[in-house]
């Protein structure tokens, strides 16, 4: 060794050069592979120098394949500044660990680490507890912090894409609120619109992350990378690049990011956008469940619907009538999943997280109710029960079933609705149905309507004069209440832009304007109370003046 030269090797490796390829799961099924460079990883080495303590770094626990990039973080983040790693078989293992073994640090999914925290499994010599990968229930951070012994929970986050992590923070031990945090060095993180320009503090948008940790794109896939990886608007560094991460997040007073979900977890149920993530926090805050997962399912030519997959509290079992009847407490009806399926643990893919596409899927007839079992006793209820099933795509469907319970919602029951109101020859509303919920309810509602000779016949259309003050519709009155408690809020405005190009004529512009206020009442109806409730006032058509600012 003496003899060597003291001066470091040429390696002939330039910052540029890439370092690793980590493959990634991808959206059509075919693994990506994610180009990471030499500049990227030391950037990331350095980071870890200076957030993790020689005293953390003494003993930090190896539970991550090599087939994933946190262990880029924990082998060379810990062995380049001269720490201790504990290799084990994964994550679970730091409960087998053998005596005198201990470990100060350690990295996991959240779902890992909520394991260890009910089986018992995580150390008393444990000081330090960095989770990512996943969202991090607050309640998993506070469980972790109650042992005592845990002083630091953190939560990192960051996709393969930019070199493992790319923001932080630490878990306010009091509050328990959780973060994404603030980008961590050397990274700039922009929460941006659908034209790529910046939205105000507080308001979601989409996730784009830049800086040095940026890899170079995906091996042989020019085309994705060209989708994933954008000029960066905002940088004046010529050729910088920004990734899309397809996360939704916003921007808090305070500085730091908040997660607010997947962009491609996001699903349309029934023409309402649900985030499950919200619907699984609600179900997490009931008794009796630890862990919840929500996906949309559909099944055949159905309809997407809500499933809700539960794993119960040691000891307990949660029924899932009361569980729906406690979500209509705190949720709109479309967020409320019309199936629950109770398992002992989540399917979990090899690095940790849960698996969604393995969860099994739920039996129709078992979790629709017990109503099943009732047969129809009259021909009406028959005909009705046959209707419920076809519209339901059930094979049977019992009396004293609950339409909503089986998987029924606004949208179908005005199908239903009609259905049975042409079967009939009666006035059969949405409104009946939301009242009677079952076949036998909805049978009787049809027997009163023959008593009372209720013929289904639509009233004709007839123009009112405009003449007068006229009563608000129910839309209208919705939004004079919503407007009645938040004066002047700008939630139901729709805002567009629509560029105009060629020489402008400004009394051309004016008349086109007049001429669209005259054809839509609605943009020349004012609102206004008469003796305590509210009407509408439709004023005649005229020119509109249209100001000129040179």
């Amino acid at each position: 060794i003496a003899a060597r030269p003291d001066a470091p090797p040429a390696s002939g490796v330039e910052p540029r050069n890439p370092a690793y390829v980590i493959y990634t799961s991808g959206s059509t099924g075919r693994p990506k592979g994610v180009q990471i460079e030499h500049r990227s990883t030391v950037v990331l080495l350095h980071w870890l120098r200076e957030s993790v303590t020689d005293e953390e770094r003494a003993a930090v626990l190896g539970s991550t394949s090599v087939s994933f990039d946190v262990s880029v973080a924990e082998i060379f983040g810990t062995l380049c500044w001269g720490g201790k790693l504990v290799l084990v078989e994964n994550a679970l293992s730091l409960a087998e660990l053998p005596d005198g073994q201990e470990v100060r640090y350690a990295s996991m999914a959240p779902s890992a680490a909520a394991e260890l925290l009910r089986t018992g499994g995580i150390p008393a010599s444990l000081r330090t507890l960095n989770l990512g990968g996943e969202a991090l229930p607050p309640a998993l951070a506070r469980g972790l912090y109650a042992l005592g012994t845990v002083e630091k929970v953190g939560n990192l986050y960051g996709p393969t894409e930019d070199t493992t992590y790319s923001t932080y923070s630490l878990v306010d031990r009091e509050s328990g609120r959780v973060e994404v945090g603030r980008p961590v060095a050397n990274t700039r993180a922009y929460v941006l619109d659908g034209g790529l320009e910046p939205v105000p503090v507080g308001v979601p948008g989409e996730l784009y992350l830049a800086g040095d940790g940026l890899a170079r794109g995906y091996l042989d896939r020019p085309e994705m990378t060209a989708e994933r990886f954008l000029p960066d608007p905002f940088s004046p560094e010529p050729g910088a690049r920004m990734y899309r991460v397809g996360d939704r997040a916003r921007w808090l007073p305070h500085g730091a990011l908040e997660y607010l979900g997947r962009l491609d977890h996001q699903v349309k149920v029934r023409g309402f956008r649900v985030e499950p993530a919200e619907i699984e926090a609600a179900l997490v805050a009931l008794p009796g469940v630890r862990e919840a997962v929500v996906v949309a399912r559909a099944e055949g030519d159905a309809p997407a619907r809500l499933v809700a997959y539960l794993v119960p509290r040691e000891g307990e079992a949660p029924d899932p009538a009361e569980i729906r009847a406690a979500l209509r407490e705190s949720l709109p009806a479309h967020m409320v999943p019309s199936a629950y399926v109770v398992l002992d643990a989540f399917p979990l893919s090899p690095n940790g997280k849960i698996d969604r596409r393995t969860l099994p899927a739920p039996d129709r007839v078992s979790a629709a109710g017990s109503g099943a079992g009732v047969g129809p006793r009259t021909p009406v209820e028959e005909e009705v029960a046959r209707i419920w099933a076809e519209a339901l795509e059930l094979e049977e469907v019992g009396v004293e079933d609950d339409f909503f319970e089986l998987g029924g919602h606004s949208l179908l029951a005005v199908r239903v609705a009609a259905r049975v109101g042409d079967a009939f020859g009666v006035e059969v509303g949405v409104r009946d149905l939301f009242h009677a919920r079952t076949v036998a309810g909805l049978a009787q509602a049809v027997e009163e309507a023959r008593s009372a000779g209720r013929v289904a016949e639509a009233p004709p259309l007839r123009r009112v004069p405009r003449d007068r003050k006229l009563p608000l519709s129910l839309a209208q009155q919705r939004l004079w209440f919503l407007d009645q408690m938040e004066p002047g809020s700008p939630l139901y405005t729709i805002a567009t832009s629509l560029p105009l190009h060629g020489p402008l004529d400004p009394a051309l512009l004016e008349r086109a304007l007049s001429e669209i206020v005259r054809r839509h009442e609605a943009l020349r109806t004012t609102f206004a109370l008469s003796d305590g409730r509210p009407l509408q006032h439709v004023h005649p058509p005229r020119p509109l003046s249209l100001p000129l600012h040179d």
